[in-house]
């Protein structure tokens, strides 16, 4: 089941997709706890110049990852890849993931993200760029193309192997389809045969059942869980479980998800201090809640809450009365 990146063995074939405002230090290390193997910190901007926004100096935080710290960076300039890359290096990532996925408009309007899949010669400047100015393994994340007439991916993975890059994840939608309709898993089964380098599938992979069919069907190294593990990180260790013996894993107790929660608003509270802490708080504890189907108004009056310990109170007092 394990696959490697470089120097690095990867015992557990699931991994977290780094995504923006949510994989931060706090949430990769749960997901790593939950059985997650890798755990690719959101993306960083390649624009160093912006490092200095409170935003990023959270997302540069690497010396308490949990190893290998992977390190996703975006951004459609060759020379200012490499310098990020250099520059996450010094700060302690242990592999460079570039962002060639994201279909969000404000990274595409960038021409970073999947919007530079359309722009074949541009991919391959930055992934020489930053493959050559590291010496830590370069991986990529795709998708199968820019849109339904334009499937590139093939030819992009290629390309990327041949040029030194030693993973690839694949979002099996295009760019115009961002993550609406179906995935194909086709394509990332025809990348995977074509590579020699580790494939991890991603798109719409929400339960056991899910992971372990895409996985048989492309013949992925991995598979990538992206929201689906918002509001519900034990999706790792159930995957794990079922791929090892094609049995589904019990649901967490009440008690087992009171004390996840509750030691991953403390640690909410603890990485980004009192103001920002509780504010983030609140957006994970409404997945949580999400997940665990409240009807009540819990949601409502969590929001109000302004103090790290009234959070805690409240919800101690929340799964009590559950």
């Amino acid at each position: 089941m394990a696959f490697a990146i470089g120097p690095y063995h990867v015992e557990k074939p699931v991994i977290l997709a780094p995504m923006a405002g949510v994989t931060d230090l706090p949430f990769r290390r749960l997901c790593h706890d939950q059985g997650a193997g890798l755990v690719v910190s959101e993306m960083v901007t390649s624009d160093v110049r912006l490092w200095n926004s409170s935003k990023s100096r959270h997302r540069l935080i690497h010396d308490d990852e949990v190893s290998p710290r992977s390190v996703q960076i975006a951004g459609g300039d060759p020379v200012m890849m490499a310098e990020a890359a250099q520059q996450n290096v010094e700060l302690g990532a242990q592999i460079i993931d570039i962002n060639m996925g994201c279909p969000a408009k404000k990274v595409c309007n960038k021409a970073a993200g999947s919007a530079l899949l359309k722009d074949e010669s541009l991919v391959r400047e930055i992934l020489e760029s930053v493959v050559n100015s590291v010496s830590v393994p370069v991986t990529l994340k795709i998708r199968t193309g820019w849109s339904l007439d334009q499937k590139n991916g093939i030819s992009i993975a290629k390309m990327a192997e041949d040029i030194g890059i030693q993973a690839l994840a694949v979002h099996g939608r295009t760019r115009e389809c961002k993550f609406k309709g179906q995935v194909e898993y086709d394509t990332i089964a025809e990348i995977k045969q074509q590579l020699s380098i580790p494939v991890f599938a991603n798109g719409d992979i929400n339960d056991p059942i899910k992971a372990k069919y895409v996985k048989d069907y492309t013949n992925a190294d991995a598979i990538m869980v992206g929201r689906a593990a918002q509001g519900r990180p034990w999706i790792f260790r159930e995957i794990n479980h079922y791929l090892h013996t094609n049995e589904l894993l019990n649901s967490p107790s009440l008690e087992e998800v009171k004390q996840l929660v509750m030691k991953h608003v403390v640690r909410l509270h603890e990485f980004y201090g009192d103001y920002l802490g509780v504010r983030i708080a609140r957006k994970h504890v409404g997945w949580y809640l999400q997940t665990l189907e409240d009807k009540s108004q819990f949601r409502a009056v969590f929001n109000r809450i302004d103090n790290p310990q009234e959070q805690l109170d409240k919800l101690e007092a929340f799964f009590t009365a559950e």
